[in-house]
């Protein structure tokens, strides 16, 4: 398939401290839409803080930052915890999935936050579910399913409010080599499928190969 990239996201000199130490000393980087990019380097390197600086989750102490051309930084705690339901999608290394419900219920969590009705809810989420060939773990709580299925179904809770990025740090890191390489082909799939953009924060070479671009972050920077 042939892209036509526009700017999904761009960060500008992004900086972070925590008490005395620098964590990120001025991230600059463009994300595209459709885009799956991957960002690589070694522990304590601040992959991590920058993810969830991207992803809203955390804010920079200096720098300039747009998803979908909107400073999500600028919104009130309300306006950007909507903004973040809708065009913000997230993956984790443990699939944080409540243990009380379901898959579907799990996926359909985020649709409710938006307002959107349970039927429909649900008829997103058994989509996806679809998507991802586990229509017949629907029904199944988090314990009776396997590592591989329940990673799946966080990504398919991630996409259920249709978001323009995801953001995942290290979504295969608890998974076995074969769980892994089923995951990474369907963030690819995903991408033909829904044209998302993925921001990866990977250990695993073969996923971070796999993406558009590959990204390395040594002390705090790109490099």
């Amino acid at each position: 398939m042939t892209y036509i990239w526009t700017t999904m996201l761009k960060a500008v000199n992004l900086t972070k401290k925590y008490g005395d130490l620098e964590i990120l000393k001025g991230i600059s980087l463009e994300v595209n839409a459709g885009e799956i990019v991957s960002i690589v380097g070694s522990s304590g390197a601040g992959k991590t803080t920058l993810l969830q600086i991207l992803g809203t989750l955390d804010r920079p102490d200096e720098g300039t930052f747009t998803i979908d051309g909107v400073n999500p930084f600028s919104l009130s705690q309300r306006e950007l915890a909507k903004f973040r339901n809708k065009k913000i999608g997230f993956v984790f290394q443990f699939h944080q999935l409540l243990p009380e419900f379901d898959a579907i219920e799990n996926i359909m969590i985020p649709a409710m936050i938006q307002g959107i009705s349970k039927k429909d809810a649900r008829e997103k989420a058994f989509s996806l579910l679809e998507k991802v060939g586990l229509q017949d773990r629907a029904n199944h709580r988090p314990n009776e399913i396997s590592g591989g299925e329940q990673q799946r179904i966080a990504v398919c809770r991630a996409l259920v409010n249709q978001p323009n990025i995801v953001f995942a740090d290290e979504p295969s890191g608890n998974l076995d080599s074969k769980n892994a390489n089923e995951l990474h082909e369907l963030f690819f799939k995903l991408r033909e499928e829904l044209n998302q953009s993925f921001v990866i924060v990977t250990h695993n070479q073969e996923l971070a190969q796999q993406a558009d671009r590959m990204l390395h972050m040594q002390d705090g920077r790109m490099v």
